[in-house]
């Protein structure tokens, strides 16, 4: 009588080990895109920061954003959308990454995913503005160290295909574990340390010294700012100035390594240093800039002192061409932005800001130097870390955001907005005083009326206007009856304009609408 055959038998898992081993994969994959991002990050501080892997998924993703959602961002997280968009990023990547360890427990799928993400991740980096070939280096090294990372960690963790016995132990894992993750903190730390250029600009910041102005701008006088209580304040604090750029890396530019070369439809190509623009005496103005993204009653505008030099001497100094009609300015970081010349030439003050509020330029706000030029939206005039002004016509060059359907001529529309009563606020039964701001640079306010429920527009009380390119602050007061009311405002400017009721959106050339507040009255 023959034998049975012989069946072999497959060491099963438990509930609990493969639980365990599901756990581990999740870990192995988080640590290896830890490790990807630490060990590009060390690599790109000796390149260029713009070149570590995150900084160019995340560049990328910002440029390749469609414009309601970039919209809705800066409209719910204002100038905090920086750290919305990485810690989105940070989110979706460790998504990604445990997923990423629990294929590897299979098949080398994890691997692969990490391979192909490598591979786009590139072919971004050398698409980026500033981009040399060495741009691919941070994160095809980042890719080989994570793919090492999660190979390692994964051959230690149980798997249907590797079962408990033949896994590595827990303690081992655990210590494989700790030691990638050192290497990708480590790594991570050490580019840092090494990228400490953004160090020696704050040193720089600090050192540097502002000229003399040799035509300081007037003081404020109390009758252009109101004493009431939640006004906007006049002048701007720059801690509180809305900050909306494309760079998720403060560029790192010291004022010794900074120049400022102006060509193109030009009699001569020129450069200024700092020790050029010294020889020149600037000039203190007090100016209202605006963003296209700011919604109706929005708060991305500001208004500041700047210090700086008339943009229409410098370009005087490397003569423009009679039939030129843009000026295409560039960031250190590849931004660009197009102005019409003739806003630069009319004698408006667009300046060539060094200064902000009696101090250098905040970091954030274009240290050591940008572009102000009142009565435009911010994406076509207020380039920050400005290095090259390219004389040219429209018909010839785009810049970042005209590129992306945003209109090329920018003037900023006529708005105002409720500031008193806080929106939803509930205050007392009789006298209300209500307040806000209007603008309408570089044709000013002439006048702001208030409605209550659909009852007849007033006229509110105008503060006494600065000057055409900054906003008007106003007060209307209200003898306020019990119940829930809405106001709303309007401003009509010089030109004899009414602020449009229609409500736009800021794409493509800034938002339309009456600004308006709900109150409770007890």
């Amino acid at each position: 009588m023959s034998a049975p055959p012989s069946t072999e038998q497959v060491p099963q898992q438990s509930s609990t080990g493969r639980t365990r081993g599901r756990l581990r994969g999740a870990v192995a994959g988080l640590l290896a895109a830890a490790t990807v991002l630490g060990v590009g990050h060390l690599v790109a501080a000796f390149i260029d920061p713009a070149s570590s892997p995150f900084f160019v998924l995340g560049a990328t993703m910002v440029d390749h954003t469609p414009h309601e959602l970039k919209d809705a961002a800066i409209r719910r997280f204002g100038s905090n959308d920086k750290l919305a968009l990485f810690v989105s990023m940070a989110l979706v990547m460790a998504v990604g990454a445990a997923l990423a360890g629990l294929l590897e427990r299979r098949r080398p799928y994890g691997s692969i995913a990490l391979l192909v993400l490598g591979a786009v991740t590139a072919v971004a980096a050398l698409q980026r503005p500033t981009a040399t070939v060495w741009f691919v280096l941070p994160t095809v090294i980042g890719i080989a160290a994570g793919v090492l990372a999660l190979r390692m960690l994964v051959a230690g963790t149980p798997s249907p295909l590797a079962p408990a016995p033949a896994a590595l132990s827990r303690r081992r894992f655990l210590v494989s574990a700790a030691a990638v993750g050192a290497l990708a903190v480590g790594a991570a730390a050490a580019g840092r340390v090494l990228g400490a250029r953004l160090r020696d600009v704050v040193a720089d910041r600090a050192r540097f010294l502002l000229p003399r102005t040799g035509v300081p701008a007037p003081e404020v006088p109390a009758d252009a700012r109101p004493d009431v209580p939640g006004l906007t304040s006049f002048i701007t604090p720059a801690d509180d100035f809305y900050r909306v750029d494309t760079a998720l890396q403060i560029p790192a530019l010291t004022s010794s390594d900074w120049r400022l070369r102006i060509h193109g439809m030009t009699d001569r190509t020129v450069e200024f240093d700092f020790d050029r623009l010294r020889q020149l005496t600037p000039v203190e103005r007090v100016l209202t800039l605006t963003c296209v993204s700011n919604e109706v009653g929005g708060t991305l505008a500001g208004t500041a002192r700047w210090l700086g030099y008339p943009l229409a001497q410098l370009l005087g100094a490397a003569g423009v061409r009679p039939d030129a009609d843009m000026l295409l300015s560039r960031s250190i970081d590849g931004f660009t932005a197009s102005t019409p010349l003739a806003a630069v030439l009319d004698g408006r003050d667009a300046l060539l800001a060094i200064g902000m509020n009696g101090a250098p330029l905040p970091l954030a706000h274009g240290y050591p130097a940008r572009l102000i030029v009142p009565g435009l939206y911010g994406y076509v005039s207020a380039t920050k870390w400005v290095v090259d002004l390219e004389v040219t016509r429209f018909d010839r060059a785009t810049a970042y955001w005209t590129d992306r359907g945003w209109a090329d001529r920018a003037p900023i529309k006529t708005a105002s907005r409720i500031d008193v009563p806080a929106a939803f606020a509930t205050v007392a039964a009789g006298p209300v005083t209500v307040a806000g701001v209007a603008w309408a640079q570089r044709r000013g306010i002439a006048g702001v009326e208030v409605q209550v429920d659909d009852g007849p527009w007033q006229a509110a009380t105008l503060a006494a206007e600065y000057s055409i390119d900054t906003w008007r602050q106003w007060t209307w007061q209200w003898t306020a009856t019990p119940g829930t009311h809405t106001i709303r405002v309007r401003a009509v400017d010089r030109a004899g304009e009414t602020q449009s009721e229609q409500r736009t959106p800021p794409f493509p050339s800034g938002s339309t609408g009456w600004h308006s507040r709900v109150f409770t009255v007890r």
